[in-house]
């Protein structure tokens, strides 16, 4: 093992609890439904800096985040499996990014843009909340994976 394979090993990643990510998907499905019932970009304004708090700070420091820490995950108890916060906090960029895509459209009043940035992040917070199946994580690992070839994957092109 190189050094800087070591290292890898050794770097301690920051975790989240799974039950917290699906809670603030289902919190982020509400306000874009509202966005998009309501016809109205002041929801979305929200949660397009709640989106922007979660990936300059991390999911944890995210309003949603610190709301589940203090008042759901004690009623809860501790959970079975903590999880990488790198995955969810990509995701939470590809929701910022269609936010403010979203906001663009809405405040310039090209709404179209605006419902179908909201629409698909809507789609992709909903996902999460209801199964657990975070697709910009899902993003994330493949890219990834696309980026870091494996010792397989080296040894078959040399």
């Amino acid at each position: 093992m190189s050094d800087r394979t070591a290292q890898q090993h050794t770097v301690k990643h920051p975790q989240v609890d799974p039950r917290g990510l699906r809670f603030a998907a289902g919190v982020t499905t509400v306000l874009l439904a509202l966005t998009l019932v309501l016809n109205s970009a002041w929801p979305l304004a929200v949660q397009t800096v709640v989106f922007a708090i979660s990936v300059a700070f991390g999911v944890q420091a995210s309003p949603y985040g610190q709301l589940f820490k203090r008042l759901i995950r004690p009623r809860l108890g501790p959970p079975k499996e903590l999880e990488d916060a790198a995955p969810p906090r990509f995701a939470q960029l590809v929701g910022l990014v269609f936010a403010v895509v979203g906001l663009v459209g809405y405040l310039t009043g090209a709404t179209v843009l605006g419902v179908v940035a909201t629409g698909f992040a809507l789609v992709a917070a909903f996902v999460n909340a209801a199964v657990g199946l975070c697709l910009g994580c899902e993003a994330y690992l493949l890219i990834h994976r696309i980026r870091t070839p494996t010792r397989d994957t080296n040894a078959a092109t040399n």
